[in-house]
């Protein structure tokens, strides 16, 4: 059986790290968002947010950040391995910003491919903006299309993940997973 590289995406406040949170004390490998780390090292060197202010730095070190989680997750010992976004999400956020970014960012989402997506919709009841995530609900919702729109010209079929509880979020999840094989 082939390795499984699992993406969840979505906009901010989605759910993705409670998701992950929870396959992780259910044993699951998984590896979590990097961007907070990429924003909190600039805010440590005086960069409030990287993101706005040098946006394809930002990007830049994000994608390398995503390569490296992928070829990690390749190495894995796991059979299925559970990441919070990939590499397509930063096209997606630079279309939403409207920047331009190098075709070098377009031939990494040709060479990385994902096994799954787990799309989680906006849910406006349980988002929360914080220190990192500077996007209000209505800018979480275009970022969302964004990414729908990114994947699939990647020639991802989506699955959406149902608004539930966290465990039955991570039902679905699993019960797709299983369903497949």
């Amino acid at each position: 059986m082939e390795k499984e590289l699992v993406l969840l995406i979505g906009g901010p406040g989605t759910g993705k790290t409670t998701i992950l949170k929870k396959l992780i004390s259910l044993g699951y490998c998984c590896y979590p968002e990097i961007s907070r780390e990429v924003t909190q090292q600039a805010k440590n060197n005086g960069v409030d947010q990287l993101f706005l202010e040098k946006p394809l730095l930002f990007s830049e070190l994000l994608l390398e950040g995503r390569v490296k989680q992928y070829q990690n997750a390749l190495l894995e010992p796991h059979q299925t391995v559970f990441i919070d976004r990939g590499i397509p999400d930063v096209l997606a956020y630079m279309k939403y910003i409207g920047d331009n970014y190098p075709s070098s960012f377009e031939k990494m989402c040709h060479e990385y491919k994902y096994s799954k997506i787990f799309v989680l919709p906006p849910w406006e009841e349980i988002y929360v903006s914080d220190d990192e995530r500077y996007e209000n609900y209505d800018e979480a919702k275009i970022i969302y299309s964004h990414l729908i729109e990114t994947y699939q010209k990647y020639g991802y079929q989506l699955i959406e993940v149902p608004k539930d509880a966290v465990e039955a979020r991570v039902d679905f999840i699993l019960n797709s997973l299983n369903n497949d094989r």
